[in-house]
């Protein structure tokens, strides 16, 4: 049986001499995997979207075992994003992302157009990490994880100033402090730009310009909650941070 499919390529490894095993994120099927022979010969129709970064049409044969690519068809190649170093590393750690988040199989087409939407952004928006930020927040969400920030997460307070508690999963009003006397100390604009990138949709939002203070803040706000929620380390995030040292 033969299947189309549009989606947007996460990696590509090697799978014996001429091959190679290539996942991507679909709209359709959400995160899969499917076998691209002959795809590591110089001349091969399917050396070019196979590449991360592509996003493409790809005609698979699913039978019984790994689907085999038929035929592929670029409609985005995102080139700014894979010739540009910064660009692509914050790229491979939303892959990441997704690799780790979303299991195979399980079809999301709303975060794939927010993913298209974010790629798009990410070629031509200059502050890679507040999109990292918005990117991270969606995907979290998307996994069950929605830290609270339009009130306090324990008394439902709409009272700033807040903290952000990485523990409980959102702000704490002044009243609720001590219950967790870990809880991050914000500025003002932390407190208002977290609700935004939560919520706001892609296509809205901005230029993004925000004080170095204020996006050291929501990276250490962010780097909590997904350390205490989830566990996980990420390479592409530590490779990200040794560039910006």
């Amino acid at each position: 049986m033969l299947q189309t499919l549009k989606g947007i390529v996460l990696r590509s490894r090697d799978y014996g001499e001429s091959h190679q095993i290539v996942q991507v994120f679909s709209e359709q099927r959400g995160k899969i995997s499917f076998l691209a022979r002959g795809s590591k010969k110089p001349k091969s129709r399917f050396r070019a979207v196979t590449e991360p970064f592509v996003e493409g049409q790809f005609i698979c044969f699913v039978g019984s075992g790994m689907p085999n690519l038929s035929q592929g068809d670029i409609l985005n190649s995102h080139r700014l994003i894979s010739t540009d170093l910064m660009k692509s590393c914050y790229g491979a750690y939303w892959f990441e992302l997704i690799d780790r988040l979303f299991p195979e199989d399980e079809p999301n087409p709303g975060f794939y157009r927010f993913f298209q939407q974010m790629l798009t952004r990410l070629e031509n928006e200059k502050n890679h990490e507040i999109l990292t930020v918005m990117f991270e927040l969606r995907i979290m969400e998307a996994s069950g994880y929605r830290p609270v920030f339009h009130q306090c997460v324990h008394c439902q307070s709409k009272n700033s100033p807040y903290r952000f508690s990485a523990s409980l999963g959102g702000f704490l009003c002044g009243e609720c402090w001590e219950i967790d006397p870990e809880a991050l100390q914000i500025s003002d604009g932390v407190e208002r730009i977290l609700p935004l990138l939560q919520s706001v949709r892609i296509d809205r939002l901005g230029r993004i310009n925000v004080k170095a203070e204020t996006e050291e803040q929501l990276r250490k706000a962010i780097d909590q909650f997904m350390d205490t929620h989830l566990g996980i380390e990420f390479k592409a995030r530590k490779m990200i941070n040794q560039l910006k040292d």
